[in-house]
């Protein structure tokens, strides 16, 4: 369990239903056949609260699991988990 996942998980959870909220607002938008600038700025609002949730968990495991209470070895593996998901997020 990460320390940083359970001491902010209500705010992590209540992030999450926003963007649930989010997205049922895209799909209805898409359903009712809205004008297509509004679902741009749908899809717009949810990625943007999906990429927020995304630096506030990695700002925490960065400080957790990069800081000075984990050996070179484990620093390294971090690093290299970190750079490979990085890559798959911003494609």
């Amino acid at each position: 369990i990460m320390a940083h996942i359970v001491a902010n998980k209500d705010k992590l959870l209540l992030r999450i239903k926003k963007i649930k909220g989010q997205i049922l607002a895209l799909e209805k938008a898409l359903e009712d056949e809205k004008d297509c600038f509004k679902v741009l700025q749908q899809i717009s609002a949810a990625r943007g609260a999906i990429t927020s949730l995304m630096a506030e968990v990695l700002d925490g495991h960065i400080k957790e699991h990069l800081g000075n209470s984990v050996s070179q070895e484990q620093r390294e593996q971090e690093i290299a988990n970190l750079t490979s998901l990085l890559k798959s997020f911003f494609k």
